[in-house]
């Protein structure tokens, strides 16, 4: 009996399902031209101007920490003086209420009359700047941010310097870059490298500031954007040593070369806990927000209001105030008492999400360092014993990769901070259990939420562009018709014309760009079907007049090459033509092809398949 034939109808579909194979590339046909990256001669250029960035943003970096201690020594202890300084070590406990009120005053007046994008924590600013704002900051905010910032925690707000130091850092390779003429990835590249630079002094972390910049900040992996950051790093954390010192900023936890397994597994309770801590310390930033946008006051009031919460949490636990570097090093080295350890989990977390949510000034790492601590201390309590901070170390790196989305700056940065090598894979380990809580069951982190609530979109998945995998020559298609240029131009209008009446439209209406070449076959030009459609059947003058000036692929280019070329020129087909000294048209390439690229990709992501499969041998059949 004869197989039925599929109809016209199923078989297009079936061709739309199945996914559109290229064709092969031929043996020995090289692409010398491509390289694995583009790396024009300017990054060289753009590379050295990241040293004094780095250098200046260290220097701005070491006078802010000073700043702070300054105002946390005139506001708390009535003194005049630079060295370190804790709010609850007071004599007066009545200053732990005032004080974060007058802060949040002034905070409120540098916002109103000076510049409102000094609101906020930093890094949102920092990715707007860049995301939508040409990466161009304007030089008060250069001021205002870290004035402010060292105001908000020189009395008692429970933030970090490192937000602000990060937007400030950034702001100083924004505004060297605005003096000079450069692209803007480069002014991108140079205010990352500037915003990394500033965390890689205040906390001798340079690989983590490197790995921030990547993560959440650049928005692509490129030499161009990678070596200035990268300089500007490593030039701060070395202009920080005179200044500040090299020792690791909170060593003491002593974690052991040999961990039982049992530690392992529990590593990812550590992480599932830190991961639902960063849920909740997210949504309660936001839940804050939007009930000081409820009030009927202007938000010039909300610091004061933000900073009244601080002080009544001082009151209650006077060392979750300020950036509690001393608490850290507690918690990190298991000297924290259980008092310490629920009063910096409840009250530092609770002061810090709601009083960020009034809008005053100051950074998430370093609270979320002590919170991040003392969850581990908490789990010390009753997980077996492995060092003093083990717990609180491996929780810290939870909830940075929870409540960040950035793991390995979460990772890295724990490990530079304490130099505890040893700890390295249970904290990859409680760093990636909280990072799957966390974008599993949450949208946007703290950082990107407040993009969001601006209508800015922020997508921190990265992946090869199918584009420029595939060449031209896999997907092009022959260019069947070609015009003499001396024919007269009505007589191809009139063959088309016929074609489209019925003569032979699969050869001639197929096809929409039609290259026009002289007697020697040389392509002189292009002219496209609906110009020669609806011409004058009339016209006598010669095709080569009216052709226009070809925009060209060549076959061993990637289709992202022709893709920002098609936008460049506005059209949507190119003509392919060869390497040759004598170049003949090869094909022709058209942006559907482009996409057809596009599925191929989507095909290979959502298509399921069983490559191998287990058959069992049909028993022999029994003798007799």
């Amino acid at each position: 009996m004869p197989s039925r034939l599929p109809s016209p109808a199923k078989s297009r579909r079936a061709a739309a399902d199945a996914p559109p194979v290229p064709a092969g590339l031929q043996e020995g046909s090289k692409i010398p031209h491509l390289g694995d990256f583009h790396v024009p001669p300017r990054v060289v250029l753009i590379t050295a101007l990241a040293v004094p960035i780095g250098a200046l943003a260290a220097l701005i970096a070491a006078g802010l920490l000073k700043l702070i201690a300054l105002i946390t020594n005139l506001s708390f202890h009535g003194r005049f003086g630079f060295g370190a300084a804790v709010p609850g070590d007071t004599a007066h406990r009545w200053l732990l209420l005032v004080m974060p009120v007058v802060g949040g005053l002034v905070i409120g007046l540098m916002a109103r009359y000076g510049s409102e994008k000094i609101r906020g924590h930093g890094m949102p600013e920092a990715i707007e700047s860049i995301l939508v704002g040409g990466s161009r900051v304007q030089p008060r905010v250069a001021v205002l941010k870290p004035t402010s910032a060292a105001v908000s925690i020189g009395t008692g707000g429970p933030f970090g310097a490192e937000g602000p130091i990060i937007m400030t850092g950034g702001a100083v390779g924004s505004l060297i870059a605005q003096f000079l003429r450069v692209t803007t990835d480069e002014r991108k590249a140079l205010l990352v490298a500037g915003s990394a630079a500033g965390m890689a002094a205040t906390f001798n972390a340079p690989l983590a500031a490197i790995l921030l910049a990547v993560e959440l900040l650049l928005f692509e992996w490129r030499p161009r954007s990678y070596l200035p950051v990268a300089v500007a790093a490593v030039t701060a954390a070395l202009v920080r040593g005179p200044l500040l010192g090299t020792a690791p900023l909170f060593g003491g936890a002593h974690v052991p070369a040999g961990i039982s397994l049992s530690a392992y597994g529990l590593c990812v309770v550590a992480g599932a806990a830190a991961g639902l801590l960063a849920l909740g310390a997210t949504a309660l930033v936001y839940f804050s927000e939007d009930l000081f946008s409820r009030l009927r006051i202007h938000w010039m009031w909300w610091p004061a209001i933000g900073g009244a919460i601080i002080g009544v949490g001082g009151l209650i636990e006077p060392r979750a105030l300020g950036v509690g570097y001393d608490v850290i090093g507690a918690l990190l080295t298991g000297h924290a008492t259980v008092g310490l350890i629920v009063g910096i989990l409840v009250v530092k977390t609770l002061i810090w999400g709601l009083s960020l949510g009034s809008g005053t000034s100051g950074g998430v790492l370093a609270p979320m360092f002590m919170v991040g601590g003392a969850l581990g201390a908490a789990e010390a309590l009753v997980f077996p014993h492995v060092s003093p901070g083990f717990w609180a170390l491996v929780s810290l790196a939870g909830v940075l990769g929870g409540v960040m989305r950035s793991p390995l700056t979460g990772i890295v940065f724990c490990l530079e901070l304490t130099h505890e090598v040893n700890a390295l894979i249970p904290m990859v380990i409680t760093a990636s259990a909280a990072y799957l809580i966390s974008v599993v069951l949450l949208k946007r982190s703290v950082l990107t939420e407040k993009l969001a609530r601006r209508g800015l979109h922020l997508t921190r998945e990265y992946s090869v562009d199918p584009l420029e995998v595939h060449l031209v020559r896999q997907l092009e298609t022959p260019a069947a018709t070609t015009f003499r240029g001396d024919r007269p131009a009505g007589e191809i209008t009139a063959l088309l014309r016929a074609a489209h009446d019925g003569g032979d439209p699969d050869r001639l209406l197929a096809q929409r760009l039609y290259p026009v070449l002289d007697a020697d076959g040389t392509l002189t030009g292009v002219v496209t079907r609906h110009a020669l459609i609806h011409a004058d059947a009339d016209d006598h003058t010669p095709l080569a007049e009216l052709a226009d000036t070809p925009v060209t692929a060549h076959p061993d280019e990637t289709l992202r090459a022709l893709a920002n070329r098609m936008a460049q020129h506005g059209v949507t087909r190119l003509l392919v033509i060869t390497r040759d000294e004598h170049p003949r048209v090869e094909g022709i390439i058209r942006l559907r092809d482009l996409l057809t690229a596009r599925r191929i990709d989507l095909h290979e992501e959502h298509h399921a398949e069983r490559i191998f499969t287990l058959r069992r041998r049909n028993p022999a059949p029994a003798t007799t």
